[in-house]
C-alpha cells in the first residue's frame, strides 16, 4: 500500500503563486510516475500535471506555461509550483502515484493506483 498526502493548498488572490507539495510513504519503492488532477464540484476530475520519475513532465494545456511540476524519487516527493493563478484554478488538488509500469499517458485516472485526498486551492478575483 501506498499512503498520499497532499498540502499547501490554500487563498491567494488572481495573479499570486502557491506550491503544492505531495508525499507518498509506504511500498514507495515501485512508484514509476506521480501526478496532479484537479475536480470541482459535480465535475469529472481533471489531470493538471504529471511526471514519470526519470522522464520529462507533461501539462494540460490550460496549464501550461504557469504550472511546473517537479518530483524527487528518492524522496517519494511531488510539488507543482502554481503562478499566475486565475479563479477558474479554484478547487480541490489531488496528487496520485502510479506503481505499474506498463506503458500510459499519465493523464488518465485509471492510471494511477494510489490517491491523497485533496487539497483546497482557492484563487479570489
Amino acid at each position: 500500500q501506498v499512503q498520499v498526502v497532499e498540502s499547501g493548498g490554500g487563498l491567494v488572490q488572481r495573479g499570486g503563486s502557491l506550491r503544492l507539495s505531495c508525499a507518498a510513504s509506504g511500498r514507495t519503492f515501485s512508484n514509476v510516475a506521480m501526478g496532479w488532477f484537479r475536480q470541482a464540484p459535480g465535475k469529472e476530475r481533471e489531470f493538471v500535471a504529471a511526471i514519470w520519475f526519470g522522464g520529462s513532465p507533461i501539462y494540460a494545456e490550460s496549464v501550461k506555461g504557469r504550472f511546473t511540476v517537479s518530483g524527487d524519487n528518492q524522496e517519494n516527493m511531488l510539488y507543482l509550483q502554481m503562478n499566475s493563478l486565475k479563479p477558474e484554478d479554484s478547487t480541490v488538488y489531488y496528487c496520485a502515484v502510479r506503481t505499474s509500469g506498463l506503458p500510459a499517458t499519465l493523464q488518465l485516472v485509471l492510471d494511477y493506483q494510489y490517491w491523497g485526498l485533496g487539497t483546497q486551492v482557492t484563487v479570489s478575483a
